[in-house]
């Protein structure tokens, strides 16, 4: 009996980690300007290596990642006004 309940442990742990590239994966792609689906099929697909994968996908040039970084800076401007702003300083 104690063979089934390794097993479910196992697969548990497994659950979680699907689950956590399926999240980290979405969260990484719409961050950098793909959008949510492409990171969610990719996490779901190949489980936590999608993090990895993600990490290295380039960033596109008007995504959040470019303008407020990885988690966000905190200021509460849209990436419409920080790409406005950008323009502004690079046209000036």
């Amino acid at each position: 009996m104690s063979l089934f309940a390794l097993i479910g442990a196992n697969a548990l742990w497994l659950l979680y980690a699907w689950l956590l590239g399926a999240i980290v994966g979405s969260y990484l792609s719409d961050r950098k300007g793909y959008g949510e689906k492409a990171g969610l099929v990719t996490g779901l697909v190949i489980s936590a290596l999608a993090i990895l994968v993600w990490l290295l996908v380039p960033a596109k040039s008007a995504s959040r990642w470019k303008l407020h970084g990885p988690f966000g800076s905190g200021d509460g401007k849209t990436v419409a006004e920080a790409r406005a702003e950008q323009d502004a300083k690079e046209g000036a």
